[in-house]
């Protein structure tokens, strides 16, 4: 039985988990295509035209995906952290789907809503497995070795790789350090992202990424806001914001964000209120389908300009 990952959203956050799992329960695991101009085109043409273009891409995923598999796993994420859930696009996405995708008749929509953490999951994947007539404990053998395979994923990020475009290895004697800020879903798909980080390291930056730090350091900032935002990746965002400015271990912030996303939007506005006061130089980045590769790389080689020059400035005064 072939199961099919779209290769969006949730995607770049979960999947070394997901492949690990349903192979392990012996399944064939079918990720769509590379995102191009044509799933892209393929989205646009399926999605209302409200919706943020990480929305549209993945219509355009399934529709790559849903004639050449006998499942499309869709995932209705709510929770996964006990202080904030997902956006509201996340809740209503095999909603979305069904409504918008013509002839989608074989969706597997996945519930997750992990209050309780690890017990929730677990729980999840032996219902799944149970659902499929798997053993208990192939399930559980399954489970375990998905953790793992999850674990060695976050942990080649923090040796400074990130995974999802394939560097593995950066250069970290490199004259520029900025910070890429973003959701995963638009950080980590060279397509959407215009390859915006393998530019960076192209010119000479050493780039580090909400994933590149660790866990424990960005739960630390959660009580710099006054009150904790409703949603999991935006928290992830302001929370690695507030690790940077904190440490200054960085020469600069580039904040990616997707044209008309609500809680990207609020994030953007007070992390560009703090890196004021913290005195870092900080891009916004918006992007949608009609973004442009010329206008990114004027932005992108200025900005790199000014930071050179400006450590430069600095280093001389100190000599």
């Amino acid at each position: 039985m072939k199961i099919g990952i779209p290769r969006a959203l949730a995607y770049y956050a979960y999947y070394p988990f997901l492949e690990t799992f349903f192979e392990k329960l012996g399944f064939d695991v079918v990720v769509s295509d590379e995102t191009t101009k044509e799933i892209m085109d393929l989205g646009i043409e399926d999605a209302i035209t409200d919706a943020c273009v990480p929305i549209k891409l993945f219509h355009g995923h399934v529709r790559n995906l849903k004639d050449r598999v006998d499942y499309v796993l869709v995932p209705r994420l709510v929770k996964i952290k006990h202080d904030a859930t997902f956006c509201p696009k996340f809740l209503g996405l095999p909603d979305m789907l069904s409504c918008s995708i013509p002839q989608f008749k074989n969706m597997l929509e996945v519930r997750v809503d992990l209050k309780r953490g690890r017990l929730d999951l677990f729980m999840l994947c032996m219902k799944f497995a149970k659902k499929f007539k798997k053993s208990f404990f192939k399930a559980y053998n399954a489970y375990l070795k998905a953790l793992l395979s999850f674990k060695n994923y976050t942990h080649q990020f923090l040796q400074g790789g990130i995974p999802p475009l394939g560097i593995v290895g950066q250069k970290k004697n490199s004259p520029i350090c900025l910070a890429v800020l973003g959701y995963p879903y638009m950080l980590y798909d060279s397509y959407l992202s215009l390859d915006l980080i393998k530019k960076l390291i192209n010119m000479g930056v050493y780039v580090v990424t909400p994933e590149m730090l660790r866990e424990k350091d960005k739960q630390k900032q959660a009580g710099k806001l006054k009150k904790t935002l409703f949603w999991t990746f935006s928290n992830e965002v302001i929370r690695s914001a507030y690790c940077l400015f904190e440490n200054q271990n960085v020469d600069g912030i580039i904040h990616v964000t997707a044209f008309g996303c609500g809680p990207d939007f609020i994030v953007d506005k007070l992390m560009e209120i703090d890196a004021k006061k913290y005195e870092m130089p900080y891009l916004t980045i918006t992007l949608d389908e009609q973004t442009g590769q010329e206008g990114l790389n004027t932005r992108l080689e200025a900005f790199v300009d000014m930071l050179k020059i400006k450590k430069a400035k600095k280093e001389a005064a100190m000599a």
